[in-house]
């Protein structure tokens, strides 16, 4: 078997030869230090997230922000051992969603040499020289209805313009096809919170709701125009994925009850979509304690939970299996903290994976983009490891 039919077995409960090592690929600082012991090249360092200079991004062709999949992502794998990136996906402009993006610019160059930059999406961020993480939102160009019907509706109209045939057409022939390959159905809800910010959303709720259906049904309305071209397209796909991050550590970031109405029925005529087109595994990215929003994309089509962060809140598919039953699939859940310590350490994660393995349904994958204090050879035992075990 290869790792798209391995993958399609276990995910559909059949019968399979071993479980797939699956990753969910790196942050630049890790990769920035195995290439520094000598583990990796110069150019798999440098490329494997090439999508980070602004002046290469082509939002009409975006095969994925991150251009997990690519041949630099696929080098590194294989020195690991790993298998393949389960975020190997086909996106048509469906991870910004804004067309044209707005021009990444230094807007100010602070004392200390950080610098506000305002982003593709419109946001002014705090930059700072030596910082890897996530940055701080200094302001948002999307405040109100003026700004959203100048700056952000126009932007969100045309489809035939973010269609690129010549990469359509390298998703049609799937005979050679090793790994999963996902088409990437965006955000409904994430994307908006991007470009609003998280306080001004859950204001805007209550300060005009008019506008923010508007919002979501803009954007659930363009991504069901945009997937449907794709399919129609003729391009095959494994899997569809969706990406929302709208929860942290204690919950969600947006009231649930309101996540279902406003949001829950826009899932459901894209997860029907594509299930008319034969793809019925259906998979949905969104990092913390999510539990409180599952019932919304489980009744609403979607059937495996990403990346299943065990955090300080220990998630776990098994108590949403409990609950929910063998529909609810799962791709994550193996803490990626381990690989910090020692191979005693991994051999005790890889032994709590094992009863969850059991239950069918799920693929171990790191809960999130490896750290790095991720140790090269911790990475690579426990992908050994995994291949000897299971």
């Amino acid at each position: 078997m290869n790792n798209r039919e391995r993958t399609k077995a276990i995910l559909n409960y059949e019968n399979y030869d071993r479980m797939p090592v699956v990753h969910f690929g790196y942050w630049y600082e890790t990769l920035e230090k195995w290439h520094a012991e000598g583990h990796i090249t110069e150019n798999e360092f440098r490329n494997w997230n090439d999508a980070d200079e602004h002046d290469k991004r082509d939002a009409a062709n975006e095969y994925d922000r991150w251009n997990n999949g690519n041949e630099y992502d696929k080098s590194i794998a294989s020195k690991l051992g790993f298998d393949f990136n389960w975020h190997n996906v086909y996106s048509v402009n469906t991870w910004s969603h804004l067309y044209p993006p707005f021009k990444y610019e230094v807007v100010k160059v602070l004392p200390d040499g950080s610098k506000h930059i305002r982003d593709d999406s419109g946001v002014i961020l705090l930059e700072k020289n030596d910082a890897g993480s996530i940055p701080m939102e200094i302001d948002h160009l999307l405040k109100d209805r003026e700004s959203w019907e100048e700056h952000y509706l126009p932007r969100l109209q045309s489809i035939e313009d973010r269609m690129n045939q010549e990469s359509l057409l390298l998703c049609k022939e799937d005979s050679k096809r090793d790994a999963p390959l996902g088409l990437h159905c965006g955000s409904l809800f994430g994307v908006i919170r991007n470009w609003v910010g998280v306080e001004n959303i859950s204001y805007l709720y209550a300060d005009d709701k008019e506008l923010y259906d508007e919002m979501i049904e803009t954007v659930a309305q363009l991504n069901f125009k945009l997937i449907e071209a794709t399919l129609r397209s003729g391009a095959k796909f494994d899997f569809a994925h969706f990406w929302e991050d709208i929860c942290f550590k204690n919950g969600p970031l947006v009231i649930p009850g309101v996540f279902d109405e406003k949001v829950g029925h826009h899932y459901k005529k894209i997860t029907d979509l594509l299930k008319s087109y034969g793809i019925d595994i259906i998979s949905l990215d969104c990092d913390g304690m999510i539990d409180s929003l599952i019932p919304t994309w489980f009744n609403n089509g979607v059937n495996v939970m990403f990346p299943i962060e065990v955090g300080t809140w220990h998630a776990s598919i098994k108590p949403w299996r409990e609950k929910y039953g063998k529909e609810l699939r799962g791709v994550g859940g193996m803490d990626k903290k381990v690989f910090a310590y020692d191979y005693n350490a991994i051999d005790k994660e890889i032994e709590r994976l094992r009863p969850l393995i059991e239950l069918g349904g799920f693929i171990p994958c790191p809960d999130h983009r490896i750290p790095p204090d991720a140790k090269w050879d911790n990475v690579r035992y426990y992908c050994d490891k995994m291949k000897e075990t299971f």
